[in-house]
């Protein structure tokens, strides 16, 4: 496993969520970036070297623009609502735009595309057994099934059309707190925003990898998603423990 140490200009969509703002504090400026969103007033702590851009995925001309001149795109705009509807946001947000994505990165030349997909893509298999990435969706709702499609257009760009491509299951990416009452499937699932950073960053600058399903969870003492895959792909060495956190010795 090898990682670039020098980058070129690195596009995140959904650049003001809550996972794009974990990576943006982390990075510290270490790359140029092209944030993108829908209404840019909601970006903080632009970097000097950043680029802001307001633009809409469901546009496929605007997601061209956006990728010109990229490198790799961190694609994190998306509904992040388990409950969102299909017909209102779904099918805009997490289906075309994500195709929109996909195809303007392998047009606009660009080396790869990292795409936040969930949990909720393989929610559906029963709580004792560990899920791996070959595993098959198995999605509980529809927003899971909206991104296990991501992970389709994904294998398909990366297998047909020879743009690298990784999707990253993202768990239960949230703070914890010593009065918060969480499940143990939560605690499980948990991703603490310093290791959803490394594991994006690590997505990013490996080298020598077509396609890949990798697992965003952090060092819990019982995982939800298996890591070790994750950890032989990418040198993933995560540094958090739910159940540690919230004092489970």
């Amino acid at each position: 496993m090898a990682l670039r140490s020098e980058m070129g200009r690195i596009l995140i969509t959904g650049a003001a969520g809550r996972v794009a703002t974990a990576y943006r504090t982390a990075m510290a400026g270490r790359y140029p970036l092209r944030l993108a969103e829908r209404d840019t007033n909601l970006l903080r702590d632009i970097g000097a070297n950043d680029q802001v851009l307001a633009f809409d995925i469901t546009d496929l001309q605007a997601c061209r623009a956006a990728c010109a001149g990229i490198d790799t795109v961190l694609h994190l705009a998306a509904d992040p609502s388990p409950d969102a509807d299909f017909c209102d946001s779904l099918k805009d947000n997490n289906i075309l735009g994500t195709f929109n994505i996909f195809r303007a990165a392998k047009d606009a030349g660009c080396r790869r595309v990292v795409f936040a997909s969930s949990a909720q893509a393989v929610e559906g298999y029963p709580l004792d057994y560990q899920v791996r990435p070959d595993d098959a969706p198995r999605p509980k709702n529809l927003y899971g099934v909206s991104k296990a499609f991501g992970e389709g257009i994904a294998a398909y760009f990366a297998h047909q059309e020879g743009l690298s491509a990784l999707s990253v299951r993202i768990a239960n990416f949230t703070t914890l707190c010593a009065d918060r009452q969480l499940s143990a499937r939560d605690m499980s699932a948990f991703l603490s925003h310093r290791d959803a950073a490394d594991l994006l960053d690590r997505c990013i600058r490996v080298t020598d990898v077509s396609y890949a399903v990798v697992h965003g969870v952090s060092n819990n003492r019982y995982q939800r998603l298996s890591l070790e895959e994750t950890r032989q792909l990418l040198d993933y060495q995560p540094q958090d423990d739910a159940f540690a956190l919230l004092g489970f010795a």
